[in-house]
C-alpha cells in the first residue's frame, strides 16, 4: 500500500503517520523529517539545507527525490509507504510514480487533510513554542503555506481525476481523523 497523506504544513500529517505506522507497519517518508535528522548529523546534505528551511525555502527535487528512492530501496519488505510532505509539486508526483513503477507499484490512495489556515497558523505557534523548530516560526509558517498553495495545491485535481483522492477533516479530533483515514484505506483495500 503506498499512501500520500496531502495537506499543508502543520496539518496533522505527521501524527497521524506514526499512527499508521504503529498500528499497520507502514514506513513513514517524511521529507521534513528525513531533512531535520541530516540537519541533527550535520551530514553534507545537512549543511547544505540548513539555511534554506530556516529561511522557509524548499529543497530541490533532485535532493528530495533521491532521498524517497533511497528509502524505497532500503525498505523493500514494508507492508506499506506513507508518503508525507512528499510530492509537493507536479514534478515530484511524476518523478513519485516513475520511482514506484519501477518497482512495480503505485500510489494506492491519497488522503487530503483539509484544514483551515488560520487554526494552522495557532499550531505552528504551539508547537514552535514547546518544540522550538526554526522552520515553524510563524513568519516563516507563512511562506511554507504560500509555497502550498502555489505549488501543491495543484496536485488535488489531479490525483481526484485518477480517483485516488480521499478528503479527510484535518480539524477534527485526531482520532476522528485518524477513522476517516482508516476508511479511506478500505475503500482502496
Amino acid at each position: 500500500m503506498n499512501l500520500i497523506l496531502f495537506g499543508p504544513p502543520a496539518a496533522g500529517k505527521g501524527t497521524q503517520a506514526k499512527k499508521l505506522v504503529a498500528e499497520r507497519g507502514f514506513v513513514q517518508l517524511s521529507t521534513g523529517d528525513m531533512l531535520r535528522e541530516a540537519i541533527a548529523s550535520e551530514t553534507e546534505l545537512g549543511r547544505r539545507v540548513k539555511s534554506i528551511l530556516e529561511e522557509g525555502g524548499l529543497v530541490s527535487d533532485a535532493v528530495v527525490i533521491a532521498l524517497i528512492g533511497e528509502q524505497l530501496t532500503a525498505n523493500k519488505g514494508a507492508a506499506g509507504f506513507i508518503f508525507d510532505g512528499f510530492p509537493r509539486t507536479v514534478p515530484q508526483a511524476e518523478a513519485l510514480d516513475e520511482l514506484l513503477s519501477a518497482r512495480g507499484t503505485e500510489v494506492d490512495c491519497v488522503v487530503r487533510l483539509v484544514v483551515d489556515e488560520e487554526a494552522l497558523i495557532e499550531r505552528v505557534t504551539k508547537r514552535y513554542e514547546e518544540q522550538g523548530r526554526k522552520d515553524d516560526n510563524p513568519a516563516t509558517f507563512s511562506i511554507r503555506l504560500g509555497k502550498y498553495n502555489q505549488d501543491t495545491a495543484p496536485l488535488i485535481p489531479i490525483y481526484a481525476e485518477k480517483g485516488k483522492l480521499h478528503e479527510v477533516d484535518g480539524m477534527a479530533p485526531i482520532e476522528v481523523v485518524s477513522a476517516g483515514i482508516d476508511a479511506a484505506l478500505k475503500v482502496v483495500a
